[in-house]
């Protein structure tokens, strides 16, 4: 099961077990990951559960679709060239071992 780390505006980081397949998100909640939430349970319709991907990932991962980008535009934290919602963030064994940091908040 590939796994997932979590760092948080204070540095503190919590890597989890994510099923193949699920999104990061999912995993964050499942995890209890604070900082991640969820409000509209993976919809893609709120951006809180926007996270900033470790640049050394960006390349391993599907390119935004247009209504993750839209919603990217709404976030409390300004977004940047590495924001993603982690709703649209399909976990897979190529991506075991990614790295993403929390904002200072979501909404």
């Amino acid at each position: 099961m590939p796994n997932v780390s979590f760092v948080a505006p204070d540095g503190a980081t919590i890597t989890v077990d994510i099923p193949n397949g699920w999104s990061v998100m999912e995993g964050a909640v499942k995890h209890g990951v604070a900082g991640i939430l969820a409000e509209c349970g993976g919809a893609c319709a709120c951006a809180t559960c926007h996270v900033f991907v470790d640049p050394a990932w960006l390349g391993r991962l599907q390119p935004r679709e247009a209504g993750e980008d839209d919603l990217l535009e709404c976030t409390a934290v300004e977004r940047a060239p590495n924001s993603r919602l982690s709703c649209q963030l399909r976990v897979s064994s190529a991506l075991d071992g990614l790295v993403v940091h929390l904002p200072e908040r979501q909404a």
